[in-house]
């Protein structure tokens, strides 16, 4: 099967430069839809839908491939490969950030930037580390999605999107979680939770910007204070909002702190 099907990716925009854009979990590409058209006029832009998200070719979904966050690395490596002109610009959301590292350090120059939305390398308190949740919270969350799906996303997807004022976007977020498999949903989640991908960012030598809501309760300060920390070449912007979502909740702002990271590199 090719890329193309397998992740119903979506070109756009002309350039010399390529924007790919991925989606966090329970998401897919339509949540870029706020901020990917004012970019098109001078970069060429790639969405796509994770490999059993969206309206990829659930066919094509694989446990064993996609049992760590590497199968979804390994995906967009080839992603890059078939659609991408020109340097690479990488926007992830939740963990496709880690993906977007993962599949940097799998090709490296591949990837000329990094755009990292309400990032997490680490979900879970370590020692002096603060991710959000102890490994109680998370086998919490974990267990009541396994038992009870709908009534998980109908609880979670308001409190993850934030964003009081805006309703429909927490209905939206609601419906994305809703359509996903939920067997596929389960196994991403305790993926997405339980991945540790802190000794991987030293490793990252890309120029990175770190977008981070000021009340995140999914993705904490601390968190974009910690990455800012450890990568090599990192800059954090945190955007003034509540949520995990600011490319849909807060697009204006994501987007000119987007826009004034790719001037600073010449874009």
């Amino acid at each position: 099967m090719g890329v193309q099907q397998r992740n119903r990716v979506s070109v756009g925009g002309t350039g010399p430069a390529t924007l790919v854009f991925a989606h966090g979990f329970g998401c897919d590409q339509s949540m870029w839809r706020f901020m990917a058209p004012a970019f098109e006029g001078r970069f060429r832009t790639v969405r796509f839908d994770l490999t059993g998200s969206g309206q990829s070719d659930l066919t094509s979904y694989d446990p064993v491939k996609y049992a760590s966050l590497d199968g979804h690395a390994d995906d967009l490596v080839e992603i890059v490969d078939a659609f991408a002109q020109g340097p690479v610009i990488f926007v992830g959301h939740l963990v496709s950030a880690m993906v977007g590292v993962l599949a940097d350090l799998r090709a490296p120059g591949r990837f000329a930037a990094h755009v990292m939305v309400a990032p997490s390398p680490c979900y879970v308190n370590d020692g002096d580390y603060v991710g959000g949740f102890t490994r109680a919270d998370i086998d919490s969350l974990l267990e009541t999605l396994e038992s009870n799906y709908l009534g998980w996303s109908s609880t979670m997807a308001p409190v993850i999107m934030g964003a009081a004022g805006q309703p429909e976007l927490g209905a939206e977020l609601t419906n994305s979680f809703c359509r996903t498999d939920p067997d596929i949903a389960k196994q991403f989640a305790r993926v997405t939770f339980l991945s540790d991908c802190r000794d991987q960012l030293p490793r990252l030598q890309t120029p990175t910007l770190i977008l981070q809501c000021t009340d995140d309760l999914i993705a904490p300060t601390v968190v974009g204070e910690f990455m800012q920390r450890t990568l090599p070449h990192a800059t954090l912007a945190l955007i003034e909002n509540t949520g995990h979502c600011p490319h849909m909740s807060a697009p204006t702002a994501s987007s000119a702190a987007m826009e004034a990271f790719l001037a600073s590199l010449g874009y």
